[in-house]
């Protein structure tokens, strides 16, 4: 126990990297739990298999009254969506305005998690025999609640991760941890879900297997998030006057480089609706949901590779890194990837005899670009998690104040609008080739259906991509002038804090 203690009280950077550094293992581990419980609760809420509980389990008898389950999910994800992004930019700026003995962020870390967790599963009671108006209520009203209860828990993590240290190759590293637990623990439920198709009692009763994920990841997200507020610390210094909410909202609008983000995330939902689309390409183009287990599986690679290699890489550059150009690889890469998956899998997904599985080749090569194309895009998702931070810090620079919550609240909030548009837009389309819904099992779909679901998962990722590129170019923050940038913000938390200690003793 000695030596388990020793490590967890531990610097997670022990070389000299040129700055002051502060994480210790517990606390970086205590972090990245937090960020596992994220993970559960969007992959059973925010990801493909929503959308296929909606359209194929609880809508599934919307055909029978001529009401299209594609239209019905797709508008209830739309507004709830719109709503759920707008909210998010308020809790930004109740987060810049908290002031608690327990910090800012971190007294909504102890207490949101619990009210999430117990909607989530009533989210997921749903029947798919019930009337009709009901379950259109029942759904719109637990999903707005769950928007309200995640946005209460997700943007006081975020900002969390601003203020727990200055050092940023301290960040990247954190981000770095967090990403690989997330991935692991955040794929739990949707393993379950999809490996459901091979165990004999959930193989035929598909909404149980949503409900049990559903209970046992509301129990690890309470259980988890717990962990993260004992042993997590806010260290960014803030003024004892709150903002005003209109201080808040003026603050961004200094914020250039955030701008440049928020329109590459904007062009990055293009690439989001390959997995919102996910389980239907599996089932009807592939034609065997068999395959969802290993898609999901493969996956887990890029988080390992953007987890560990990225901080190393940062570490090692020290002052030398450059976040700009790091995403700026990723994108390339991933159109590159995206093309050739396009280009290898073309006639063994388009050519096949209809009603009958991808061959064994076909599989494994789509399996094998799944996992690939996930490398660039976890890498290109934790670098901008330290260049989210980097906006942060700019907005300090100029100003000399700090608001990490409505500057997170931003990234957050176009999060929201990938996620809704990225699910709007797959279900649209779908529905728009009259994808015909079916419970369990695969369905010979009609040739606009399949053509949807093999671009939308090859060439039109490539395109989001290079649309990206576009803001990057204007993305200012970067090389010497980041450096100079951090070096300024260190001598005025310097002079600060002098001047705080000459006032206090002066009084005294």
């Amino acid at each position: 126990m000695g030596k388990i203690k020793s490590f967890l009280d531990s610097k997670i950077v022990k070389s000299d990297v040129g700055e002051e550094t502060y994480l210790t293992w517990r606390e970086n581990i205590s972090y990245a739990l937090g960020r596992g419980a994220q993970g559960m609760c969007t992959s059973m809420t925010s990801s493909k298999y929503i959308n296929y509980f909606l359209t194929n389990v609880l809508f599934v008898n919307f055909g029978k009254k001529n009401l299209d389950p594609m239209t019905v999910a797709s508008n209830i994800r739309f507004f709830c969506g719109i709503f759920d992004a707008i909210n998010d930019p308020m809790m930004g700026v109740v987060v810049d305005r908290t002031r608690t003995k327990d910090g800012q962020m971190r007294p909504y870390i102890k207490w949101a998690p619990i009210f999430l967790s117990v909607i989530m599963v009533l989210f997921f009671v749903g029947s798919g025999n019930a009337p009709i108006w009901m379950n259109i209520l029942w759904t719109t009203v637990l999903f707005v609640g769950l928007d309200v209860t995640y946005t209460a828990f997700d943007i006081p993590m975020g900002a969390l991760a601003f203020s727990i240290t200055p050092s940023g190759i301290e960040r990247t590293k954190l981000f770095g941890i967090g990403s690989i637990v997330r991935s692991i623990v955040g794929a739990l439920p949707m393993l379950f879900v999809a490996g459901a198709s091979w165990l004999p009692y959930f193989k035929d009763h598909t909404p149980q297997a949503y409900l049990t994920s559903a209970m046992v990841s509301a129990i690890g997200i309470i259980f988890l998030t717990r962990l993260t507020y004992r042993n997590t610390k806010e260290r960014a210094r803030h003024s004892e006057d709150t903002p005003s909410v209109k201080e808040c909202f003026r603050l961004l609008l200094k914020n250039r480089p955030l701008f440049m983000l928020f329109l590459a995330n904007m062009f990055f939902l293009l690439v989001k609706v390959t997995e919102q689309v996910s389980f239907y390409f599996v089932a009807d183009l592939m034609f065997t949901t068999k395959y969802n287990i290993f898609i999901d599986i493969v996956k887990f690679p890029g988080f390992l590779v953007a987890g560990l290699v990225v901080p190393k890489i940062v570490e090692r550059l020290g002052r030398k890194a450059d976040s700009k150009r790091f995403y700026q690889a990723c994108c390339v890469i991933a159109i590159v990837l995206h093309l050739l998956f396009a280009v290898t899998c073309y006639n063994g997904l388009m050519n096949k005899e209809p009603g009958t599985a991808v061959s064994l080749p076909t599989g494994i090569l789509i399996v094998l670009f799944t996992g690939l194309t996930a490398i660039p895009l976890e890498c290109k998702n934790l670098i901008q998690k330290e260049m989210e931070a980097e906006t942060v810090d700019y907005v300090e620079w100029k100003t000399g104040k700090r608001a990490e919550g409505i500057m997170l609240s931003i990234m957050s909030f176009t999060g929201k609008i990938e996620n809704t548009f990225s699910s709007s837009i797959g279900l649209f389309v779908l529905g728009l080739t009259h994808y015909q819904t079916h419970e369990n099992g695969s369905l010979v779909q009609n040739d606009a259906t399949n053509w949807a679901l093999f671009l939308l998962t090859t060439v039109v990722p490539a395109v989001g991509y290079l649309l990206m590129l576009l803001p990057m170019a204007f993305y200012n923050i970067t090389g010497d002038g980041h450096r100079r940038m951090m070096q300024d913000i260190k001598e005025r938390r310097a002079q600060a804090q002098a001047q705080a200690e000459s006032t206090a003793a002066a009084e005294g």
